[in-house]
């Protein structure tokens, strides 16, 4: 027993791999051994194999059972050293993804996937979108990265990255080269915008220099507070700006002039209402715009512009560039109809 409990020490004290590597071999060595010992109950190392599990994991369903003296002590052996081993190593095991979960929560592991959406700086604007993302795509994975202590919210399909955003181990780690798109937010509350632009400026260059370095192409969109400081971001390589208070102003003047637009626009912008924007490609049988007008207008969809153009119905015969980038308004239902035909 002093020689048992020893060994149970010694096992506390392995490392997690070593441990796992050292059961398998007993529970191996043990199944030969039980068969050697007593061939005619275990007739094969497999038959020792089912004996040895139904032991040490305490089912015990006492279809094998040793017949003699020393197959009965190898089998105590097995009730004492068994379990316990098995005991430890499933001990390991629950240790081992409680730490997976505290460097989770921490921001200490790094992403490996593809196709993702990463924001930095968390906010109530980045909360938001968040779930705008998560309400076109339930299965989209957002990385967030920020210097917070921990993950903000339980989210099963957020991933919290810690560390300094101009950092290229901090972006390597959220994976930012293989993203759908990075999107830079300021702090809430910022009462200096030339300090919360200076901040996304060096953080979107950081991101723009990583994607030089790796030869690729990262798509960014930055919050700015001020519209005077794009000319700033132009050498970033920006592809996107949102002005905050440009946005806010213009929504507020249009609600004063045009009562009731301001609750059409954020209709439109939230999914609650049930359609949404959606960008599409030129399909083949669309020669003209008025081709492509007519053909989603019967599938219950809206062409609304072609880039940043929106006089299209004034150009319904001219033909459409191949490199057109159509936006529509309609339902998710029929966006995902327009793209099966495709």
């Amino acid at each position: 027993m002093l020689m048992i409990f020893e060994l149970m020490r010694i096992a506390i004290k392995i490392r997690k791999l070593s441990l796992v590597i050292i059961t398998f071999i007993f529970i191996t060595a043990s199944s030969f051994i039980i068969h050697w010992l007593e061939p005619e109950i275990f007739a094969d190392p497999f038959i020792g194999f089912w004996y040895v599990m139904t032991t040490v994991t305490t089912t015990g369903y006492g279809d094998f059972v040793p017949e003699t003296t020393i197959g009965r002590l190898y089998g105590l052996f097995l009730y004492f050293f068994g379990i316990g081993l098995i005991g430890i190593v499933i001990g390991k095991i629950v240790e081992g993804y409680g730490i997976y979960q505290k460097l989770k929560e921490e921001g200490k592991l790094s992403f490996k996937g593809k196709g993702h959406y990463v924001i930095i700086g968390w906010s109530n604007k980045a909360r938001h979108t968040m779930n705008e993302l998560l309400s076109i795509d339930d299965q989209a994975k957002i990385v967030l990265i920020d210097n917070l202590p921990k993950i903000p919210v339980e989210n099963e399909n957020l991933i919290y990255v810690q560390g300094d955003p101009t950092d290229k181990t901090t972006l390597q780690q959220a994976n930012v080269q293989d993203a759908n798109a990075v999107i830079i937010y300021s702090k809430d509350n910022e009462m200096d915008p030339v300090s919360a632009d200076g901040k996304s400026l060096i953080i979107v260059s950081s991101v723009e220099g990583y994607a030089v370095e790796l030869k690729t192409e990262i798509y960014t969109i930055v919050e700015i507070l001020k519209k005077k400081h794009i000319p700033n971001f132009k050498h970033a390589n920006v592809d996107e700006f949102v002005v905050a208070d440009e946005a806010l102003s213009d929504l507020m003047a249009k609600s004063a002039v045009h009562k009731g637009s301001s609750k059409l626009v954020m209709k439109l912008l939230s999914r609650k209402s049930g359609v949404d924007i959606w960008k599409l490609k030129k399909r083949e049988m669309w020669k003209t715009y008025n081709d492509a007008f007519e053909d989603l207008k019967s599938l219950g969809a809206n062409l609304i512009s072609d880039r940043n153009d929106f006089q299209l119905l004034r150009k319904l015969d001219e033909p459409i560039p191949h490199d057109a980038e159509l936006y529509v308004i309609c339902s998710k239902d029929i966006y995902q109809q327009i793209q099966k035909r495709s």
